[in-house]
């Protein structure tokens, strides 16, 4: 596995994370934290329109299928979008925290080609917490939800305040994600990714 980065190994004193009591019941569908998110966004034609489920504990399964437009080599998923699978997997943890959280840094493991048309299983947990330090894990599958591993990730996030995508992001998409009448999608929206 990738976690022997000794950024991603938590320290003695993290603690294991605990599911915030308003957090998506298992099983449920978490949908898209922002509309125009590549991962998971449905405003985006290319995206991978990633589906993920809370799961139990603080975890969550999530699926996507690779289309023609996520292609590297010919016919074969692009490295950088299954990354962006892990990671976008990985973010939707932080949901089940009821955390705002940035990636911090991404280790991964490219097992095994994923062919286009293939629909990846993603499984992802967090193992850790130490301060505004989040640690976890995932793994990808193919050929079922217990299929054989394709790509596997170990991630730290780290918690920030709403003010990180203020001061960094766009003001247009901004003003809009602030102005968003419902109020979940609007702290959604500022949950996940730099």
């Amino acid at each position: 596995m990738s976690g022997d980065s000794a950024a991603l190994q938590p320290p003695a004193d993290a603690v294991p994370p605990v599911r915030h009591p308003d957090a998506p019941a298992p099983g449920e569908l978490l949908g898209a934290h922002y509309g125009q998110c590549f991962g998971c966004g449905d405003g985006q034609p290319h995206g991978l329109h990633l589906q993920a489920r809370a799961g139990e504990g603080v975890s969550i399964t999530a699926e996507f299928t690779v289309q023609p437009a996520h292609q590297g080599a010919p016919g074969l998923a692009h490295g950088g979008v299954l990354a962006t699978a892990l990671d976008e997997t990985l973010g939707s943890l932080n949901w089940l925290l009821r955390t705002i959280a940035v990636t911090g840094r991404l280790e991964t493991d490219f097992v095994r080609p994923v062919p286009v048309g293939t629909v990846l299983h993603l499984k992802a947990e967090v193992t850790a917490v130490a301060g505004r330090k989040i640690y976890c894990t995932a793994t990808g599958h193919i050929g079922g939800p217990d299929g054989p591993v394709a790509v596997r990730a170990d991630a730290l996030f780290i918690e920030v305040k709403v003010d990180h995508f203020i001061d960094h992001g766009r003001q247009e998409e901004i003003q809009a994600a602030m102005e968003d009448p419902d109020q979940v999608r609007r702290a959604r929206a500022f949950e996940v990714n730099p």
